[in-house]
């Protein structure tokens, strides 16, 4: 065994060469630097500012995890995020490209009233700006939305009862599910009201006849409350097709776990934000679909 003086000065020795050797790598890749900083320039003369580059990286991110779930409509349905320090302009997919093929430069910057900030050769989804315009601009708490037409979401939204107290992922849910019945195609700008009204304080919301949406303070936020939604929209229909009798929970159980739910993922909830779960499924996009960050 080494004497504690010899292992300190490995320690100091060994500290000194990795810093030296960063050094080295750094000054021999210059060429990196500047063509980060030349990046870095372009967006700037684009009008986008860093805070909205980090917001584009994470929503395309959003798409990409997306696809990576099985949970796209191929060119249908839409996540957005609004722009970092404004009240009325989002970010939204260009209709046309496929979730899966989503990078932060490719999406569109609009105001409230569709109008495109930013270029691009593709269009805005109509019926998605109305659904996800009314909810930027009338609930504060709703910087980050997402809405999915998943095939298990979608037939939950189908059945008459919506979302049932049958498990724990559900049960935790529920004190944060709302309803919005189906009007149509959601192109009609009088929807906007009763969609907000709908919501109201929730964080997720099944569109009857229609599909599922979350919305978050955050796009990871988001994206953890509709993956549980989804997860209980599959448990459900699962359970139902199953052939075998239902175990149905006493009411008392029922609300008990409901009002668990609600201490958990509600606002200071050790489950609120998803920021852990964000984290991890960030660093499985980087494995499985990188250059969404172009």
């Amino acid at each position: 065994m080494q004497p504690a003086g010899a292992v300190r000065q490995c320690l100091v020795e060994a500290t000194r060469t990795g810093n030296h050797n960063m050094t080295r790598r750094a000054a021999s890749n210059p060429a990196k630097h500047r063509n980060a900083g030349s990046r870095t320039a372009a967006r700037a003369a684009r009008g986008i500012s860093p805070e909205e580059w980090r917001a584009r990286v994470e929503l395309a991110a959003a798409y990409r995890l997306t696809a990576l779930m099985g949970w796209t409509d191929m060119l249908g349905t839409h996540i957005s995020c609004r722009v970092p320090g404004t009240h009325d302009q989002f970010l939204i997919n260009p209709y046309g490209l496929l979730f899966e093929e989503m990078t932060a430069s490719d999406l569109i910057k609009c105001d409230v009233d569709g109008n495109k900030l930013s270029e691009s050769p593709y269009e805005v989804n109509s019926a998605g700006f109305t659904i996800h315009s009314a909810i930027h601009m009338n609930c504060s708490g709703a910087d980050a939305v997402m809405h999915c037409h998943t095939q298990y979401g979608v037939a939950v939204a189908s059945q008459k009862d919506g979302l049932l107290p049958l498990t724990q992922m559900a049960l935790t849910a529920l004190s944060q599910v709302r309803y919005h019945d189906f009007e149509g195609v959601a192109e009609d700008h009088n929807e906007r009201e009763r969609l907000v009204k709908d919501l109201g304080d929730g964080g997720m919301l099944i569109l009857r006849n229609h599909g599922t949406l979350s919305v978050g303070t955050s796009i990871g936020e988001m994206f953890a409350r509709m993956y549980r939604l989804e997860r209980a929209c599959k448990m459900q229909i699962t359970a139902m097709t199953g052939g075998a009798a239902l175990n149905l929970l006493p009411d008392e159980v029922v609300k008990h776990t409901v009002d668990q739910g609600q201490f958990i993922y509600g606002p200071g909830g050790r489950g609120a934000g998803g920021k852990l779960m964000w984290a991890a499924l960030m660093r499985k996009l980087d494995r499985e679909s990188p250059g969404y960050a172009s």
